[in-house]
């Protein structure tokens, strides 16, 4: 844990007067949007002002990039309101070569104007284009720093298939899935059923590059297979169907070490679904608009060697992959104690509701530090190959 490895959490000492320039991005074009800027809310809200001079970015669900209002309270996601970036006419125009990393706005019939250099890219976009590889691919072309994981750890961590290859050929335990692309779904629909109709029902069927829950669904019987499928596939054309473990679903957040150090775990958490609320299981609806039907438990309640291995395997996953900055792993511990790895988020929920900073604040990080340390660990990171 942060507080007991004696790292410092203080903002980074600067050569220059002025204060290093956060980029806050968030919005984005995929079916998370919503999402993500509920997770910038909690972060501009938490953001050290005194250390950081801060830009929020948004992108609008076509893609185009504005420069957004500073104001947490609009972006949150609540019952009565889904947060959307829209076009402000203050258009953001990014660096064009190596070593420019000054960011421009355009309002229409002005003049340019320069946000000045920006010293790091704090990326919020959960989903396709941002959290898969795509933004983290532009930042490096510019030789720009950024939290979080890069290229090829994002876009591993973001497709639910390559991830589960990853740690299954690092030696890491994974259920049994089956994977249905869109010309095997085209062309053969009764070969893709019967090698979902292999595995162990229940099933889930996930679009493969989705989270937040979007387009998952728990099959209980073979009947229901097929329109589960067409519903992953409204999200994402490539379809995981994953075998149900009988099991406890455990969460555990991993930190990035400083310099050499190995990957900082915290605490495992719990979900546990409450029945009567009308979630078979962690959807969209129980994550971000019913929290009375969820309860979510740091430290979760589990033997001490059972606790050891979430945290062995967390950090273990982190690395197969080449994570950096932060990741959620979500496991399954079943009865006997077996853990059993379900899947990696390169970019979790970040909201101080989410399971992320809320397992890191039992583990004496609290959310402003852990903010701060995300910011740290991208500043210290070295441009270009690494």
């Amino acid at each position: 844990m942060v507080a007991r490895l004696g790292v410092s959490l203080s903002p980074m000492s600067s050569q220059s007067s002025r204060k290093p320039r956060v980029a806050v991005v968030f919005g984005g074009r995929s079916s998370e949007h919503a999402v993500s800027c509920a997770t910038a809310a909690g972060v501009l809200r938490a953001i050290d002002r005194d250390a950081y001079d801060v830009v929020p970015v948004g992108i609008t669900r076509e893609g185009a990039w504005v420069l957004a209002s500073d104001d947490p309270e609009a972006l949150a996601l609540t019952p009565g309101h889904t947060p959307e970036v829209t076009d402000t006419g203050a258009a953001v125009i990014l660096p064009t070569r190596v070593g420019d990393s000054t960011l421009t706005v355009h309002r229409t019939g002005q003049a340019l104007e320069a946000l000045g250099e920006v010293d790091v890219v704090f990326p919020l976009l959960h989903g396709p284009y941002g959290e898969d590889g795509t933004l983290q691919g532009m930042l490096e072309l510019a030789d720009i720093r950024y939290v979080g994981s890069g290229v090829l750890a994002s876009a591993a961590g973001m497709d639910k298939h390559y991830m589960k290859v990853v740690f299954a050929g690092a030696g890491l335990p994974v259920g049994p899935y089956t994977v249905i692309t869109d010309a095997q779904w085209r062309r053969d629909k009764a070969a893709a059923m019967d090698a979902v109709n292999a595995l162990t029902f229940p099933v889930f069927v996930k679009p493969c590059r989705a989270g937040s829950s979007m387009g998952v669904s728990k099959v209980d019987r073979p009947e229901g297979l097929e329109a589960a499928i067409e519903a992953a596939r409204e999200h994402d054309l490539k379809v995981i169907v994953e075998s149900g473990i009988v099991g406890r679903e455990i969460e555990c957040a991993v930190l990035q070490g400083r310099g050499l150090d190995a990957p900082r775990t915290s605490l495992p958490g719990e979900i546990v679904v409450e029945a009567g609320h009308g979630h078979d299981f962690y959807d969209f609806e129980a994550k971000y608009l019913d929290e009375a039907s969820v309860v979510l438990s740091c430290p979760a309640d589990l033997p001490a060697g059972a606790a050891d291995e979430v945290r062995r395997l967390a950090a273990s996953a982190f690395e197969s992959l080449a994570c950096e900055g932060l990741a959620r792993v979500d496991c399954f511990v079943t009865e006997g104690g077996e853990v059993v790895i379900n899947e990696i988020n390169t970019m979790p929920g970040f909201t101080p509701h989410s399971m992320y900073p809320r397992m890191w604040d039992a583990s004496g990080v609290a959310y402003p530090q852990l903010v701060d340390e995300l910011i740290q660990l991208a500043l210290e990171r070295p441009v270009g190959l690494r």
